[in-house]
């Protein structure tokens, strides 16, 4: 039997996606509409709301407009 090891999640790319994550249920957008405002693709959305992906800071930027927020409001507090 092969026992797959699940790697742990990096602390503040989990952070960060909850807030992205909190911040458009806040807005009523789907991934869908935040990729769109965002010009990504919804996969990539969808991998930095599970903590999978670690963005630019043109990203960070690009996702703040989306989000309608500054891209300090996304970033952990510490």
């Amino acid at each position: 039997m092969v026992t797959v090891k699940k790697k742990k999640k990096n602390p503040i790319l989990v952070d960060f996606a909850t807030k992205v994550r909190n911040r458009r249920h806040a807005l009523s957008l789907t991934q869908e509409q935040l990729a769109e405002r965002a010009n990504f693709h919804v996969n990539y959305i969808g991998g930095i709301e599970r903590a999978e992906r670690n963005p630019s800071i043109t990203s960070l930027v690009a996702l703040a407009k989306g989000l309608e927020c500054l891209g300090k409001d996304l970033l952990p507090d510490s």
